[in-house]
């Protein structure tokens, strides 16, 4: 018999515990990495569970499931809701409606529709592009070379605020192996700012290798197996 998900707090304040000897090893403020809790396919009540114990950021993959958690969390304040899951053009308007950040932009038409979309009563969406940093078929986000034209698109649209990159890199266990796709989301970060913009997030960076990410400057770590354990089903 299938025991029901819990919570624990302890798990989140581990979790925060290593990003902060990361950051110390790495001689920079803990509070410049922020924590996003991983929250697809864990019930409202996990959600609000890890809203008691402090956190007041997530991650949600699939829109309905996160629209769903919003509205049951609509009375909480303070919260922050990322979606960081691939966005279908027939689902941009729900989540330029619902959520805060989106993560996962590699398209000028989806841009387009999340910037025309977006309600006027509400601050612009902050917006990320997934950057493709390995050859993986299936995989969204945009390469390194295309990255630059992209970026100066989504800054012209006046409903969305660029704020960085996001990557999700080839799993490796080996520590120099990690950090060596991060240090090259952080490359690209800077060349972007070189060429006059003002980027500011770096989204990188899971359960298995938060500490690499944090040492080449990770500003959010999206961790959910470290937080809630596995996921039911």
């Amino acid at each position: 018999m299938l025991t029901a998900p819990q919570f624990s707090p302890a798990a989140l304040q581990s979790v925060r515990a290593r990003i902060v000897r990361a950051a110390e090893s790495a001689d920079r403020d803990p509070d410049s990495v922020r924590l996003l809790a991983v929250s697809k396919q864990q019930p409202a009540a996990l959600v609000r569970a890890a809203v008691a114990a402090g956190q007041t950021e997530f991650g949600e993959n699939y829109v309905q499931e996160g629209i769903d958690k919003i509205a049951a969390l609509a009375g909480t304040p303070g919260l922050s809701w990322h979606f960081i899951g691939q966005l279908q053009g027939n689902k941009t308007r729900e989540v330029a409606e619902c959520f805060d950040w989106v993560h996962t932009l590699d398209r000028e038409r989806t841009a387009a529709r999340l910037s025309a979309q977006r309600p006027h009563h509400a601050e612009p969406l902050q917006v990320l592009l997934q950057v493709r940093l390995a050859d993986e078929p299936g995989k969204g986000g945009v390469s390194p070379a295309e990255a630059p034209a992209l970026a100066a698109a989504v800054s012209a649209m006046p409903r969305l605020q660029l704020r960085g990159l996001m990557c999700i890199p080839p799993p490796a266990t080996d520590l120099e192996a990690q950090r060596r796709p991060f240090r090259q989301l952080r490359e690209l970060l800077q060349s972007l700012n070189d060429a006059g913009h003002a980027l500011d997030t770096l989204s990188m960076g899971m359960s298995d290798d938060l500490e690499a990410a944090v040492l080449e400057g990770a500003t959010i770590v999206r961790v959910g197996t470290a937080i809630f354990g596995r996921r039911p089903g």
